[in-house]
């Protein structure tokens, strides 16, 4: 697989994730109302778009999309283009009820975690996203990332993802969400793109890379996962990987978009004061918290 070539981007993420969008999306009949948008990467082809619309609305009937010329959008492997696009369906348009779980950038490294960490990093070697191997004997720069978050285990079990797990931690009180089947091994950028959802793997296209955003995401990445990786005892199952796709669409796509998150807090800084003056304080105070406390404590 070949790395796309580095694109030099200086933008740092802003708040709204709106901002930066450049593709629009409408119904026909109702020109005025926004119902997403996202920024068009060099990743997003037309049949992506399609795919994505498909996660972030209800659709009635068949549909088709149009440019603002009125020219159809074929479902074809051609890039996007920035502009407006407008769905068009005998059926009814509404945006889905679901919405994206909060999350940020999180690592671990507590009782829970540390079996977690050493099975991921014995089965990838290396980031899986941009195909750099760890130093041998040394993993500088390399993450363990958790595909679904340890801060929601309730909603593991609630969704019933445990019943995709069939390789389960060496010690029962790690419980199954730490399992390698729910990790990737990640540079730190590329762990923080990930939990950040600007960048996931969609299972149901060959494991193409997708990158959500103009940040230098593009900078060695490969465009699929090497299908040597997929191979290896306790890759991820392919629903999980696809659960985390479609976070990433709704958090990006969906009407205005969910917001970015600080994450850069020095010693010394006011870390509770920031997130408490921030966007949805109670939400991320939950997540930090349940973070901490789910990667310490023992279940049963």
């Amino acid at each position: 697989m070949t790395p796309q070539t580095c694109h030099n981007q200086e933008n740092i993420p802003p708040a709204d994730r709106s901002t930066i969008r450049d593709a629009f999306l409408y119904a026909s009949d109702d020109p005025n109302s926004l119902l997403g948008g996202l920024f068009t990467s060099p990743r997003i082809s037309n049949d992506i778009f399609y795919s994505m619309v498909e996660i972030i609305c209800v659709i009635t009937d068949t549909f088709e999309i149009r440019d603002n010329n009125g020219q159809l959008i074929e479902r074809d492997d051609d890039q996007l283009q920035p502009g407006s696009y407008y769905i068009a369906t005998n059926g009814s348009i509404t945006l889905t009820t679901n919405v994206p779980l909060l999350r940020t950038t999180s690592t671990q490294s507590r009782t829970r975690t540390r079996p977690f960490r050493e099975a991921v990093r014995q089965r990838d070697g290396g980031c899986v996203l941009t195909g750099r191997p760890a130093i041998p004997g040394r993993w500088f720069g390399l993450q363990a990332a958790h595909i679904f978050p340890l801060a929601y285990e309730g909603d593991w079990y609630r969704l019933s993802l445990r019943n995709l797990i069939t390789i389960l931690p060496d010690r029962q009180s790690d419980g199954s969400i730490n399992s390698v089947e729910n990790g990737l091994l990640l540079s730190n950028e590329m762990h923080s793109f990930f939990d950040n959802y600007l960048v996931a793997i969609n299972p149901y296209d060959s494991y193409r890379i997708v990158t959500f955003g103009p940040e230098p995401l593009y900078c060695n990445l490969l465009t699929h996962i090497d299908p040597l990786s997929r191979q290896k005892e306790g890759w991820p199952p392919m629903r999980l990987l696809r659960w985390h796709f479609e976070q990433a669409v709704l958090t990006n796509m969906k009407g205005a978009g969910e917001p970015c998150f600080e994450t850069d807090f020095p010693p010394g800084s006011d870390m509770i004061g920031e997130i408490m003056s921030g966007p949805k304080a109670a939400e991320r105070m939950e997540f930090e918290l349940f973070s901490r406390l789910n990667a310490i404590e023992n279940c049963s």
